[in-house]
């Protein structure tokens, strides 16, 4: 049986829940298990943890098992769990700080989420909203699939759906600015 030194195991859980919850704004001990987030999440079926598991986890000093789960990158932040939520727990907030710290610590579960969430931030930042060509082309080279919309692309281009020529909007250096505000407060890939 493997010994754990329970003292130290303890320090590193407590440091990564204040982690979270500085970094979602999210009081753990505010949820008290109802359920309500599990049951309207529309994503809740394909998770390996529910939402209201993944809280547990953290409350319960099981962090690194949060880490380690799916659950955080399949989240849609689609806002049906904190309208839900009778003590208002933001747990979109929650999961992407969960999130957040798994890629600090090298612990991406869904290697196509991740490469699809940077794609698209760059695509934004770059020109204040997304382009769909380049981000497809650029998921599609990064996820190692360089071929899969080939078929889609021709149709989509003479239906005017996509363009090759990115559109910027009017103010794109404020965009950037946001981004490096938040890059400077500690979000964004280091």
């Amino acid at each position: 049986m493997e010994r754990v030194e329970l003292a130290g195991a303890l320090r590193q859980t407590q440091a990564l829940k204040s982690q979270v919850e500085a970094a979602s704004g999210v009081t753990l001990s505010d949820c008290y298990q109802c359920g309500k987030c599990s049951a309207g999440c529309p994503v809740a079926f394909a998770m390996d943890y529910t939402p209201r598991q993944v809280i547990r986890l953290l409350q319960l000093g099981l962090g690194e098992e949060a880490l380690k789960s799916h659950t955080p990158w399949l989240c849609a932040s689609c806002q049906a769990c904190y309208t839900r939520c009778p003590r208002e727990v933001n747990l979109p907030r929650l999961m992407e700080a969960v999130r957040q710290e798994a890629r600090r610590r090298g612990m991406i579960n869904e290697k196509k989420v991740d490469i699809f969430d940077q794609a698209f931030l760059s695509s934004v930042e770059r020109y204040g909203r997304a382009h769909e060509m380049g981000l497809m082309i650029q998921y599609n080279l990064q996820s190692g699939q360089p071929f899969k919309d080939a078929l889609l692309a021709p149709p989509l281009l003479f239906k005017g759906k996509i363009s090759p020529i990115p559109a910027k909007i009017k103010n794109v250096a404020e965009v950037k600015n946001i981004f490096a505000r938040a890059r400077a407060k500690g979000g964004g890939r280091h």
